[in-house]
């Protein structure tokens, strides 16, 4: 298992069960974890915390992933920081769709705890 320490990870997801799930695979691996419920709450959150990886599911009210995410990559201070989509569906055009909005990965739910902490020791090591 990857050690994660010193790694802030912000987890975007309107389902509690997904939060806490991936706050306890994140956190025994020694990652920082900040929550946010949706787009609006991460984007309000987004600057104090400086995550170093994100993870932003799709489907969400108010506003969604792609949206989420484009307004994130359009920050010059976070274009660089690895946003990594969340979905029940593994679709090629939603794959598709979040490369456009300029998401570095994509990651199936439900996501296990191998595949979540690979994904965020990968994205960080790059970043």
């Amino acid at each position: 298992m990857p050690s994660l320490s010193g790694i802030k990870v912000m987890v975007i997801d309107d389902s509690n069960t997904i939060r806490k799930t991936a706050e306890i695979f994140l956190l025994q691996a020694g990652a920082q974890v900040v929550l946010a419920e949706d787009g609006f709450d991460a984007l309000a959150k987004i600057n104090d915390h400086q995550p170093n990886v994100v993870f932003c599911d799709i489907l969400m009210p108010r506003l969604d992933g792609y949206q989420t995410c484009a307004l994130i990559k359009k920050n010059p201070k976070f274009a660089a920081t690895p946003v990594i989509m969340l979905s029940s569906k593994d679709g090629l055009f939603d794959r598709a769709r979040g490369r456009m909005v300029g998401s570095d990965e994509y990651l199936t739910k439900p996501f296990t705890k191998d595949s979540l902490l690979q994904t965020v020791a990968t994205h960080a090591a790059r970043a």
